[in-house]
């Protein structure tokens, strides 16, 4: 076996697992004794694993149907193995995937960016990418945050969260996963924890773990930790924010004397040409889009900064090695591979074609009202990507119908339900 496949010691059980649709982590555990098998020639596993919605439904999806019978696929490890600290004897492996005919699966969002990594190669580029991610953690029985109040940044509240947030940074670290920070959000029960900066595929492959491990680990410390983007409509937003930078060898191209480079104003210029019609790589569901009102820390025009909160593109100026821009528009539960491939091949194309930004927002970008807006519902942002031959040229024909299949499903269940507000608000009273 290569070092890849090499079990650590101990180890009688692998959990091996890939990131489908949304960027669930599903997979299935193998006893080591199979483990080389499993290595060998991989596992087998139905292909409607890659195309679920985030409730595990099945519908007729373009590469799994009623008609083709659901067929299966199959993985392998992708990456070495690494023991679970939580789990004493499991040892999880981040899978590749392939189809029963040996080729790559057109649904397979890693793939997609797979294709801009190497487009970037090709270019001489590489590019860096650090994620952020928020999230809640709540009571499993009630639903509801055990603690109460703001208090972002407060050290008292971090210390008070210490006994579920300390094993998640520990063990995650354990895992490979290089957390950098954590600390309260700005709601009760939320948190963000940062990833340091590395490759798109690793850093996308670690969102993916990363969501799939405290969710584990939340669960044994007696919490539920949930990605979901807006489960209080009172309180703020889970937001999925990546900070980029492109490097041709040792240099830095978005830096310039202490600056943000004019190449950089072009790779936020394509990013900024393209963010609404890719808007659905970032929200594939109808709470994604509650996240997208003024002044909740969640941009609503296509807006650029330095270093402002508000926009959507923020640019952060510093050393070589810090400056880049923060893309904050996505939510917590979108899939990574999506996101972060729109984003690279956005702005890879304003960078080929020197693609101007719009005029730098300076203070509140809420109020800039020369500025387009972002969709700010479902069936906004599905109507511009069916019309994306742009978002068909990144992701395929079967990938796209695929998240738009999704989102016109998940709008069609909510259409149809009455909720209890309305009840409250109508029944007795009309």
């Amino acid at each position: 076996m290569n070092a890849i496949n090499e079990l650590p010691e101990g180890t009688h059980t692998v959990a091996i697992g890939f990131g489908d649709l949304n960027g669930i982590m599903r997979g299935k555990r193998i006893p080591s004794g199979n483990w080389e098998n499993v290595s060998r020639n991989g596992t087998a596993i139905c292909l409607s694993a890659l195309v679920y919605d985030m409730t595990c439904d099945v519908w007729d999806t373009p590469v799994a149907n009623n008609e083709n019978g659901y067929p299966d696929m199959h993985i392998f490890p992708e990456a070495p193995l690494v023991s679970l600290p939580w789990e004493p004897g499991v040892a999880l492996s981040f899978a590749k995937i392939v189809g029963m005919d040996k080729k790559p699966v057109s649904v397979d969002s890693r793939i997609v960016l797979e294709r801009q990594v190497q487009r970037a190669k090709d270019l001489g580029y590489q590019v860096q990418v650090g994620t952020e991610l928020e999230f809640f953690l709540l009571d499993p029985d009630t639903k509801s945050p055990k603690d109460r109040g703001i208090q972002v940044y407060s050290l008292e509240r971090a210390a008070q969260l210490e006994h579920v947030l300390g094993p998640i940074r520990r063990h995650l670290i354990a895992c490979g996963i290089p957390v950098e920070q954590s600390n309260p959000e700005y709601a009760s029960g939320q948190v963000e924890v940062n990833i340091r900066y590395d490759d798109p595929l690793t850093s996308a492959d670690r969102v993916v773990m990363f969501r799939s491990l405290v969710k584990q680990i939340a669960n044994d410390h007696g919490y539920l930790a949930t990605f979901m983007p807006k489960p209080f409509i009172n309180e703020s937003g889970s937001g999925f924010h990546c900070h980029y930078s492109l490097w041709q060898g040792e240099k830095n191209i978005f830096y310039e004397n202490e600056k943000f480079s004019q190449e950089g104003k072009y790779f936020i210029g394509g990013v900024q040409k393209y963010i609404c019609e890719s808007t659905i790589c970032g929200s594939m569901n109808v709470n994604g889009y509650r996240r997208k009102e003024p002044y909740t820390f969640c941009p609503t025009n296509n807006t650029w900064g330095y270093d402002n909160r508000s926009t959507a593109i923020r640019i952060i100026e510093g050393s070589e090695t810090s400056t880049r821009f923060e893309k904050r528009d996505a939510g917590a539960d979108c899939n990574p591979y999506l996101r972060i491939a729109a984003d690279i091949a956005s702005g890879l194309d304003g960078l080929e074609q020197k693609i101007s930004p719009t005029k730098v927002t300076v203070g509140d970008a809420y109020k800039d009202k020369n500025a387009a807006l972002l969709p700010n519902s479902i069936s906004k942002a599905v109507n511009l990507a069916k019309k994306s031959e742009w978002l068909y040229d990144l992701l395929g024909q079967d990938m796209l119908t695929l998240c738009i299949q999704q989102c016109e499903r998940e709008l069609n269940f909510f259409q149809k339900q009455i909720t209890e507000i309305e009840l409250e608000r109508y029944l007795n009273n009309l």
